[in-house]
């Protein structure tokens, strides 16, 4: 961990990335992806992000070097490939230009404790005006704070309606994070009991969904225990949504009944990605935040497939 480097083959999954650094390091890791089972050569080949991105950028901010086996069978690196095809395999496309074998990592430092939350709200407790203020603060809120916001359809006292759920990772302790959110969005209304101080690793399960009593050795299990059908899609905000087109999207969203929507940061305070080269991020500037419309089925066949990706297309 000298170098604060690490070489990371493209058939490791995200999970398993994060497991070997945190066996070298408890105060090492890497900007990736949340979910632990994406594969780490699609991810970079995709310019992946994950929760630390307003603090390090993308994913393809912290590759410095790669292996890659061109048309002609020879294994280049970053010097042999040159920078216009090491460029195009962070974000074009890896598939595109060879066979990508490994890629050599820059880790980040994280604290030894950081903090995560998640704050349900409905309607009724200002879900929608908290919702306003997120928009409001994603340019100018600390960069070790992420935030992510699920809007999912519910049934409560057999009326529909639609439930916000405020996720977030501070890169610190509790206290501070308060600090922050009272200043900056009070409308949060998050408290010191609605705060889990942990370990950066404890932080990848807790977005990973796993359970409190999970080990870390859980991100190397290659055999999910479920599999379902799903459907995602987004669109990159550059202008503040209003009240009454939140209103519009929640009322939309109970119509149709299944169809989730994930609102998440993606602006670093004080402007675009500052100290990241402009060539590496045409994509994320004026961006405020992104919208990810979500659908999962379990029904199989052609008809539920139809089904579904005309709802969360509507």
């Amino acid at each position: 961990m000298k170098s604060q480097t690490a070489w990371v083959e493209s058939g490791a999954l995200l999970g398993e990335l994060y497991y070997r650094i945190w066996e070298k390091s408890k105060v090492h890791g890497f900007p990736g992806g949340v979910c632990p089972t994406v594969g780490v050569g699609g991810h970079v080949s995709g310019a992946g992000y994950g929760n630390m991105l307003r603090k390090y950028g993308l994913t393809v901010d912290h590759v410095i070097d790669a292996k890659i086996v061109d048309a002609n069978g020879r294994v280049l690196d970053r010097g042999l490939m040159g920078e216009d095809l090491f460029w195009a395999i962070r974000g074009g496309g890896g598939g595109s230009f060879g066979v990508i074998l490994a890629y050599k990592i820059k880790l980040v430092t994280v604290p030894e404790t950081v903090t995560v939350f998640r704050l349900e709200k409905t309607v009724d407790q200002n879900s929608t005006d908290a919702l306003v203020q997120f928009q409001e603060i994603t340019h100018k809120i600390d960069n070790d704070l992420f935030m992510r916001v699920l809007l999912q359809p519910i049934t409560r006292n057999r009326v529909r309606s639609v439930r916000t759920t405020f996720i977030g990772l501070f890169l610190g302790d509790a206290s501070r994070l308060l600090s922050v959110t009272d200043s900056e969005f009070p409308l949060l209304g998050l408290n010191k009991t609605g705060c889990r101080e942990m370990s950066w690793i404890d932080s990848v399960l807790f977005w990973g969904n796993f359970d409190n009593t999970t080990k870390p050795d859980v991100l190397l299990n290659r055999n999910p225990e479920s599999v379902n059908f799903l459907k995602r899609k987004s669109d990159y905000v550059k202008t503040p949504i209003s009240k009454s087109g939140l209103e519009s999207i929640f009322k939309k969203m109970v119509e149709i009944g299944k169809v989730g929507s994930c609102f998440q940061f993606l602006r670093r305070k004080n402007g675009r990605d500052s100290g990241i080269p402009k060539h590496l991020s045409p994509h994320r500037a004026g961006n405020i935040f992104k919208i990810q419309y979500s659908m999962n089925w379990n029904e199989e066949g052609e008809v539920a497939d139809k089904n579904y990706i005309e709802q969360i297309r509507g």
